[in-house]
């Protein structure tokens, strides 16, 4: 194959696999909102059940 081929083939591929990686970055984003809440919401359970169990009572 011929050098200028190659490197055009390489730049078409280059400006394609940045376009995939914005597209990526952009749905990561649109996401995080959701993963945020949910996380946040898992915490608050695990904090809830923590206040909410008795104390293990200590023999003397």
């Amino acid at each position: 194959m011929h050098p200028e081929t190659h490197l055009a083939l390489h730049h078409l591929r280059a400006a394609d696999l940045r376009a995939e990686a914005d597209a990526h970055r952009l749905a990561a984003r649109a996401e995080r909102p959701y993963a945020i809440r949910t996380r946040l919401g898992w915490t608050l359970v695990e904090v809830g059940l923590r206040l909410a169990s008795p104390r293990p009572a200590f023999a003397p």
